[in-house]
């Protein structure tokens, strides 16, 4: 790609927006959960966690899959099917069938999560890719604080129903704009559907590789602790701040991302960038070690966590080559975020109720350094690879 297709790439991201609110949706009504299934008790939390299952158990195996299948149509038929999951939602089924309608709207979600950033990656020019990537890291973020502001108003006013009618009508505007402007990539790889032998492979082989998997490695290190952190901190920080603090931590995150870390990646690779956020971030864990539930010091860290969310995305295609090659890191990237993110919080949640705020700094600021010393590792073996193939040419 010469030039970026930047109208094509603010449309795929939009489109982003809407699979990040499948599981943003119900992550702003869950108060509301319990007064509509009041039977369902504590398995309402499943309703949230039900979309991120798909992405741990079928993450690489969705990167496979939609390289096969072709970017486009899995884009569209995620999309279209995701109206038609919301849509059915508006209903309030039953509960078992909610969670079943969950279940397969993980499937759309993670079809989403593989296929636009793939996408994305190729509309863009190289050097355009370190922002369009950082751009697309943002969807979570964007998402998440559109629905608190929209979402939140909507369901107060005409309820929760209004909210799935809503999302369901954002899909299909997307579904029916891509669909006119999208145009289907080279294919690369055979149409036929692998094995599931094939596909155990293709995990082995993926996640052997020093190169492919290694955002996806560093991703589950963030996952755990971001959305942990943005559901832990709150009571820490004094009550006079935190509605205003838990607002600004993703924008902050997000603000960085885009100026900080772009600019960053101008002159260094995105891994490195990846690695300086991991370090920065586990100094303003330290931060508030010393300092507990600090305004600046929770902003601090939004904003270092930031320059990991953009370079993630930008180093998938630093580091592989082909499309299917990137397919394939994107369906790792969402196979460890979902892994992350269902992790993060109940494994925080439980070291607070077990030791108080004091476990909090350290646990988190030990997975960031463990975070950074991952990429610091595959990064050492992927230059020892390459001087050993280095010195076999000669």
């Amino acid at each position: 790609m010469k030039h970026t297709n930047f109208l094509l790439v603010f449309l795929l991201w939009g489109a982003g927006l809407g699979a990040a609110a499948q599981y943003a949706k119900v992550s702003v009504v869950f108060d509301r959960l319990p007064e509509l299934y009041p039977l369902a008790g504590a398995w309402v939390g499943l309703s949230v966690s039900f979309v991120g299952f798909v992405g741990i158990i079928l993450g690489v195996v969705a990167g496979v899959l939609v390289s096969r299948i072709g970017y486009r149509r899995a884009l569209l038929a995620a999309l279209w099917g995701g109206a038609a999951i919301s849509a059915l939602q508006t209903f309030i089924p039953p509960f078992s069938a909610f969670l079943a309608l969950r279940l397969l709207e993980g499937i759309s979600h993670l079809a989403l999560v593989v296929a636009l950033p793939t996408l994305i990656a190729q509309v863009s020019a190289p050097r355009h890719r370190g922002f369009t990537l950082t751009l697309w890291g943002t969807f979570f973020g964007v998402a998440f604080a559109l629905l608190a502001f929209l979402g939140m108003p909507l369901v107060a006013r005409h309820g929760v129903a209004a909210l799935f009618a809503a999302h369901a009508a954002y899909m299909a505007v997307f579904a029916t704009i891509l669909t006119v402007v999208v145009r289907p990539l080279p294919r690369t790889e055979p149409e036929e559907l692998p094995s599931l032998r094939q596909l155990l492979d293709k995990h082995l082989t993926l996640y052997r590789s020093a190169s492919i998997p290694a955002p996806a490695f560093g991703w589950l290190f963030y996952t755990f602790c971001f959305v942990a952190v943005l559901t832990v901190i709150p009571p820490y920080i004094a009550e006079a701040d935190r509605t205003w603090v838990m607002g600004s931590m993703p924008l902050a995150s997000i603000l960085s991302s885009m100026t900080l870390g772009v600019w960053l990646m101008r002159y260094i690779a995105a891994v490195q960038v990846c690695i300086l956020g991991f370090v920065t971030a586990a100094a303003a864990m330290l931060w508030l070690w010393i300092a507990p539930g600090l305004p600046l010091a929770c902003l601090a860290l939004a904003g270092c966590l930031g320059l990991i969310q953009g370079a993630s995305f930008a180093a998938v295609p630093q580091l592989s080559g082909t499309a299917t090659e990137q397919a394939q890191a994107n369906g790792a990237m969402a196979q460890m975020g979902n892994l992350g993110n269902t992790l993060g919080t109940p494994v925080m949640a439980l070291a607070l109720a077990s030791y108080g705020y004091q476990v909090l700094p350290l646990l988190v600021g030990t997975m960031l350094a463990l975070g950074a010393l991952v990429h610091v590792g595959m990064a050492a073996r992927r230059r020892s690879g390459r001087s050993t193939a280095h010195g076999h040419s000669h």
